[in-house]
């Protein structure tokens, strides 16, 4: 795959598509503390790694319309909250996932008239987690539907994955929104279900993360599938299939 720009990106805030009122992601950041253990014999620092973290800062423009960056950022909910930024709305594309915690919304009017507003939004629980857009930014479902597959270039996986989920708009009884995995991508091992990897079922606007046993195989193959009583939904999806053990 050759180089790539920022262009074309997506930052969804706990079902709600704010790319539009964004004006830049300043820090999409994470990973373990580094704690320091040098001993006195050496000649320099040792450390090994401490709690994950992670953090997903942004600059958004003034938009008080409905459900729109103002109207949502300025609520700071004190319960968590999930962001999603999609590099580019292509499935399969990357995707950096977040459980956070808000903690502001600042707004400052420089002198040229340019009135935006900066978040932070440490992770709480988790810590960031880089993935794969198993949809094509969001995705529009009226029924039931087999989802295009995603081929992640590598045999199974025995360590699990994480899965995040938005959704946008939905019209119905209720949606289920969950992973299906094949060795071939359905060629001859027929696609099923993932263990643990389905969703809760969606209602309304929501956001969701899941995890699966630790210890789970993961095929190479995977698939986003929809059931349900419905006529729209409205929805993206992410996931992180472990390549090395990982625990929260």
């Amino acid at each position: 795959m050759s180089k790539q720009s920022g262009l074309g990106d997506a930052l969804y805030i706990a079902g709600y598509d704010l790319s539009g009122d964004i004006g830049a992601v300043n820090a999409i950041g994470g990973g373990p503390a580094a704690l320091e253990l040098t001993g006195i014999d050496k000649a320099a620092f040792e450390r090994i790694g401490g709690l994950r973290d992670g953090r997903i800062d942004y600059t958004a423009f003034f938009n008080p319309a409905t459900d729109r960056a103002h109207d949502r950022l300025s609520l700071l909910p004190t319960s968590d909250v999930i962001i999603s930024y999609f590099r580019g709305t292509t499935l399969g594309g990357a995707s950096a996932n977040l459980v956070a915690k808000q903690l502001n919304h600042d707004g400052t009017r420089a002198d040229d008239g340019a009135f935006t507003f900066v978040g932070s939004n440490p992770g709480n629980g988790f810590g960031l987690e880089w993935g794969t857009s198993m949809t094509a930014g969001k995705r529009t479902d009226s029924t039931a539907t087999n989802g295009t597959s995603v081929d992640f270039g590598t045999g199974s996986t025995s360590f699990g994955l994480q899965a995040y989920l938005h959704v946008f708009a939905f019209t119905g009884t209720s949606v289920t929104v969950k992973l299906q995995e094949s060795s071939d991508n359905g060629a001859g091992d027929a696609w099923a279900d993932v263990t643990g990897g389905g969703f809760t079922a969606a209602t309304g606007i929501t956001s969701q993360r899941i995890e699966t046993a630790r210890n789970l195989t993961v095929e190479r193959y995977l698939r986003v599938v929809t059931t349900g009583t419905f006529s729209n939904a409205v929805f993206a999806v992410s996931v992180n299939r472990n390549d090395v053990a990982t625990s929260f």
